[in-house]
């Protein structure tokens, strides 16, 4: 990609995608009534312009704080425009504040499914063959193992459901649409049609990384801050300096994944891309035609809003186009252009 373009991430949401560029944040998602709606404007997170953005293991760690916050909005808002009355119009936020919680819930559920399971899988494996407690580099071996073989069975289960089907078309509709604007063509259904489903900077991809990356920090910190623990309260003490090194763990984990994505898409080093690459064949599915125009909605969108800055109509008040041409024709005179969408 050229060096003068703007990095471009996304990701998918209920019937939608999400466009992140530096400056601003677009979200487009098809409406049970075959519309699109579209939210844009710029970045308005203090983490977006923070310096500490610019320093080597700590942006790491705020990129990541930061695209937790934005995807929880891009979702609540792409469930929202599913949730409509007789006349199309989005229903209300009953204000329960329920979101808050099922986010809770979901944060314990993965510590639990994906740090506390694994390790003790790994305890109980270590121990059956005889092994060092947590100071023998194997235990951790095998924790990371089960890491990515539970990690392998959530994704094929839930790739089974239809819904979670279709959000894996979306991801593979994000991937096909960044694709395109970096390899400099234009944003056309045919040009996205062509593209791969596999990125090299994916959050699947990042999620291996973070189990490879914990495989090595846990077999180098824990015997050096844990020397001499053992047995039920050894591997929970571990477990708690696990969840504490997570931080850390992606730290690295970014940095290693910006330098693949941006040194190893060819020749020999393209190896160390296949093991995201093999999981991303899970999480991401071949689109339609109708995916690709919706994350070619939120590309342009994002494109638009970088080009024109922060301070044209600025309002971030979403818009519906009735289809994807009204869309196009908008985008390419004024995203606000009233004749082609109206308001949410």
């Amino acid at each position: 990609m050229s060096d003068n373009k703007p990095y471009i991430g996304g990701q998918a949401v209920i019937e939608g995608v999400m466009m992140r560029a530096p400056g601003c944040l677009s979200i487009a998602v098809r409406r049970p009534d075959g519309g699109i709606a579209v939210q844009e404007g710029p970045t308005r997170s203090k983490l977006a312009t923070s310096p500490l953005r610019k320093l080597p293991m700590v942006r790491g760690v705020v990129t990541l704080v930061e695209s937790l916050s934005i995807g929880m909005r891009a979702l609540q808002f792409s469930a929202q425009q599913q949730m409509v009355d007789e006349q199309g119009n989005p229903l209300p936020d009953d204000g329960s504040g329920g979101g808050k919680w099922v986010g809770v819930v979901s944060i314990v559920f993965a510590l639990l499914l994906f740090k506390g399971a694994p390790q003790g899988l790994g305890w109980a494996a270590s121990t059956f063959l005889g092994l060092g407690g947590v100071q023998d580099p194997r235990f951790h071996l095998l924790t990371g193992g089960f890491q990515l073989l539970i990690l392998l069975g959530y994704l094929l289960l839930i790739s089974r459901l239809p819904d979670m089907r279709r959000v894996f078309q979306y991801h593979g509709a994000e991937h096909k649409t960044i694709s395109t604007y970096e390899k400099g063509l234009p944003l056309s259904v045919e040009n996205v049609r062509a593209q791969t489903t596999l990125h090299p900077r994916c959050g699947t991809t990042f999620l291996v990384v973070v189990v490879a990356v914990s495989i090595l920090v846990g077999a180098i910190v824990t015997p050096l801050v844990l020397p001499h623990v053992s047995g039920l309260l050894g591997q929970l003490q571990t477990l708690a300096l696990r969840i504490a090194l997570l931080p850390f763990i992606a730290a690295i984990s970014f940095e290693f994944q910006r330098f693949t994505a941006r040194y190893c898409t060819t020749g020999p080093l393209r190896a160390l891309l296949w093991p995201g690459f093999l999981f991303q064949k899970i999480t991401t599915r071949e689109p339609d035609d109708a995916q690709i125009e919706i994350a070619i909605a939120a590309m342009e969108s994002a494109i638009w809003r970088e080009r024109v800055g922060a301070d044209v109509h600025a309002d971030e008040v979403p818009l519906v186009f009735p289809t994807f041409a009204a869309f196009v024709t908008a985008v390419r005179s004024s995203l606000r252009a009233p004749a082609a969408a109206s308001p949410v």
